[in-house]
C-alpha cells in the first residue's frame, strides 16, 4: 500500500470516527475500530478501489458492527442505566441539525434499541447518506434487504424520537437559570424550568455513586438536584461545555473531572438530564466528530 491509504484515513477521520461512534456509542471502542480498520485497509488492494472514502467507511462499519455485538453482551450486566461515552462537540456543530441530532445522547439511546444491523444501516443511510449498494456490502446483505431494514429502522427511530434544541444562546440561558436555581435552593425556580415528564439518567457503572434507576417527573428531579447541592464535591468547579451537541457542564473536584452533565431542552424546558460519572467514560472527551465531512 502506498501513502494514499494514510491520506484517506487522515482526511476523512472525522467521518470514520462519527460512523464508529454512532454505531458503538463508545469513544474507546471507536478508536479501536479505526485502528483495526486501518490495518485491514493496509492489507487491501486499494489500487482497485474506485471510491476510497466510501470503501474506508464500509470497513469501519463492518468493524463497528463486530464491536457493537461484543459490547451488547457486556452491557447486559451493566450496573444502572447505560449512557454513551460523552464527547465534546464544537458549538457550531448544532448549525447542522442532522449531525447534532445524530450524536445527541437521546438519539444514541434510541439507536441502542435497534438491532446491530439496523443501527448500522440507519447511521450509514439516514445520517451520512450512503447509497444502498454501499451499505449492502458493508453489512453483508442484499440491496433489497437493506432497503427494508432502512425503512424499518427509520420508522422505529421516528416513533421514539424526542425533539430537542441543539446547544446555543437559548439553551445556555435555560441551563444558566437551572444551575442558579439549583445552587440557591430555589425549588420553584427549578420546577419552572423542568418539563412535567423530565427524565434524569445517571451512569456510574457501579463504580461511583449514581442513581441506579431513572428518576422521572419534575418534582423528583428538582428535589434530587437540591439534595445534591447540599452535599457539594470538595473544591468543586463547573465549566460550561457542549456535550453531544447538547448544552452541558463539566464538574471537577479538586481539579479532577468527576462528572459530565448535559441537558435535553425543548421549547425552553429541560426534558432530559444525562449524568455520566463512570470514570472509564471520562477519558476521551477531546474526541469529537467533524461535521465538515459529509457524503
Amino acid at each position: 500500500m502506498n501513502g494514499d491509504g494514510v491520506d484517506v484515513f487522515t482526511e476523512h477521520r472525522g467521518l470514520l470516527f462519527s460512523i464508529a461512534y454512532e454505531i458503538t456509542g463508545s469513544v474507546a471502542d471507536s478508536e479501536d475500530v479505526l485502528q483495526e480498520s486501518y490495518i485491514r485497509w493496509a492489507r487491501a488492494d486499494t489500487e482497485a478501489v474506485d471510491n476510497p472514502r466510501a470503501y474506508a467507511a464500509q470497513i469501519v462499519t463492518r468493524q463497528a458492527l463486530n464491536s457493537l455485538r461484543s459490547a451488547q453482551r457486556r452491557r447486559e450486566d451493566y450496573v444502572g442505566p447505560w449512557l454513551p461515552e460523552p464527547i465534546l462537540t464544537a458549538p457550531d456543530a448544532a448549525h447542522e441539525i442532522e449531525l447534532a441530532e445524530a450524536v445527541s445522547t437521546a438519539m444514541l439511546l434510541i439507536l441502542e434499541t435497534l438491532t446491530p444491523v439496523e443501527r448500522a444501516v440507519f447511521v450509514m443511510r439516514e445520517v451520512f447518506g450512503f447509497e444502498y449498494g454501499r451499505i449492502a456490502e458493508a453489512v453483508d446483505r442484499t440491496e433489497s434487504a437493506v432497503r427494508q431494514i432502512a425503512h424499518r429502522a427509520r420508522e422505529h427511530v421516528h416513533a421514539k424520537q424526542r425533539r430537542f434544541t441543539p446547544a446555543g444562546v437559548e439553551t445556555d440561558r435555560v441551563v444558566t437559570a437551572f444551575l442558579t436555581a439549583a445552587t440557591t435552593g430555589d425549588l420553584d425556580g427549578l420546577l419552572s424550568l423542568l418539563a412535567p415528564d423530565v427524565v434524569y439518567l445517571a451512569d456510574g457503572g457501579g463504580k461511583v455513586n449514581a442513581a441506579r434507576v431513572p428518576v422521572l417527573g419534575a418534582t423528583k428531579v428538582a428535589r434530587l438536584f437540591l439534595g445534591l447541592v447540599r452535599h457539594p464535591l470538595p473544591d468543586m468547579t463547573i465549566e460550561a461545555a457542549v456535550v453531544n451537541s447538547m448544552p452541558g457542564v463539566l464538574v471537577r473536584s479538586a481539579g479532577v473531572l468527576d462528572m459530565v452533565l448535559h441537558f435535553e431542552i425543548d421549547e425552553g424546558l429541560v426534558t432530559g438530564v444525562y449524568v455520566v460519572r463512570n470514570p472509564d467514560k471520562l477519558t476521551h472527551l477531546g474526541a469529537r466528530p467533524d461535521s465538515s465531512d459529509r457524503p
